[in-house]
């Protein structure tokens, strides 16, 4: 009779689920979660900032006025679902009548969806959630932020810049606030040669709420 081989308890551990091959399996339950919801919410908009935003702060105020314009325009507003001025705009939408959407991440400093979220998915995976923001979004706007902020925002215009996605309105909110990276975006990159100057017209930069939704309203009226 032949032996079975041992079977270390440290095997049951390190099991076959946890592999590569099994993870893809989680990945395609997070799209297909995705899609369900967030294909029947209808026209939306992302809203990106900084989690770091605090409550009095003014762009926080800001924010949510953006958020509360947009959704009286009859979108939805989908935020990281976090707080700081996802949280605003979060606040904005569901005060004007609006969808108020959050597409929450699991990160090491767990991030707790903030109290304005009504429709809310996690997601264990960066690109399966930037997916969706892109997907389901008719517009992004880019509120004050950091690192975060800055990667949804070039992402986007990477993406129309190369064709990958279809030309949509991507608004900077606070000329005073990205100074410095349009000065750098001028007098560097395209100084440089690095990008054209039709690419600088990838996006737009306003300073009031209200402006956030004509520039939509405007992109879709001459569509």
């Amino acid at each position: 009779m032949v032996k079975k081989p041992y079977i270390d308890k440290i095997d049951l551990v390190n099991d076959f689920t946890k592999e590569d091959p099994w993870r893809v399996f989680r990945i395609m339950s997070e799209f297909v979660e995705g899609f369900e919801v967030l294909s029947k919410i209808g026209d939306a908009v992302s809203i990106f900032g900084s989690a770091r935003t605090k409550p009095e702060a003014k762009y926080y105020k800001l924010g949510e006025e953006v958020a509360y314009h947009v959704a009286k325009a009859g979108y939805a507003v989908i935020t990281g679902s976090g707080p700081g001025l996802m949280e605003a705009a979060n606040k904005g939408a569901k005060r004007a009548g609006g969808q108020s959407v959050g597409l929450n991440i699991h990160i090491p400093c767990e991030q707790k969806p903030n109290k304005y979220v009504d429709t809310l998915l996690d997601f264990r995976y960066f690109f399966i959630r930037k997916v969706m923001f892109v997907k389901y979004a008719k517009a992004f706007v880019i509120l004050p932020g950091g690192y975060g902020t800055l990667d949804e925002f070039f992402e986007a215009i990477n993406l129309i810049q190369t064709a990958r996605i279809n030309k949509f309105p991507v608004v900077l909110f606070g000329s005073k606030y990205w100074k410095g990276l349009l000065d750098w975006l001028k007098d560097g990159v395209l100084e440089s040669g690095n990008i054209s100057k039709e690419d600088l017209n990838i996006f737009s930069v306003v300073d009031e709420p209200e402006q956030v939704a004509m520039v939509i309203k405007k992109f879709y009226m001459s569509r």
